[in-house]
């Protein structure tokens, strides 16, 4: 992980409109790869990732 990507406890007490876009694609692809793991806050917090990524791009 660069230094410039805050780690994912530094970022949960920030709305994800806060995160840059690395932060953003970072956690995204970690919390994909975790996905089965995940509890309902992991995953709600991934699904909100993922609208952040998605309201950036334009979707």
């Amino acid at each position: 992980m660069t230094d410039d990507i805050r780690r994912i406890h530094e970022l949960n007490d920030r709305k994800t409109e806060e995160w840059t876009s690395e932060e953003l694609h970072y956690h995204q692809r970690v919390m994909a790869d975790l996905s089965p793991w995940l509890n309902a806050q992991g995953t709600a917090m991934l699904g909100q990732i993922i609208h952040e990524i998605e309201r950036r791009s334009g979707y």
